[in-house]
């Protein structure tokens, strides 16, 4: 059963996708409650951050993902990963990141 999209619990794990279906080099948004969560699979490492670009409040699903960052597709600001800094211009403010987990064959996120 797949509780993809499902509201969470605030402050507890939610299970939101199957490890299989995050190969590496992979992102999916998901719904968590009122929050849209890019949980991303970058070189065998996971990350959930917010799906919204600090700079122009545009979806960052699309975006490129590159060693530890991923950019948005409108204007080209790259986020770190595992802090959500940004880490260049037009980008001043950082993003969201989420706690995530792996537990059997689900990928969870605290949020």
């Amino acid at each position: 059963m797949s509780t993809e999209g499902n509201a969470a619990v605030s402050g507890a794990f939610t299970p939101v996708i199957r490890l299989a279906d995050l190969p590496p080099n992979t992102k999916k948004a998901v719904t968590l409650g009122s929050r849209c969560v890019l949980v991303c699979n970058q070189g065998d490492r996971l990350y959930a951050i917010s799906n919204v670009c600090s700079h122009n409040e545009k979806p960052l699903e699309r975006g490129r993902m590159g060693n530890g960052w991923i950019a948005c597709p409108v204007h080209g600001a790259r986020f770190d990963l595992a802090t959500g800094a940004a880490m260049n211009l037009p980008a001043k403010n950082p993003i969201a990141t989420f706690e995530v987990r792996t537990v059997g064959e689900w990928i969870e996120v605290l949020v």
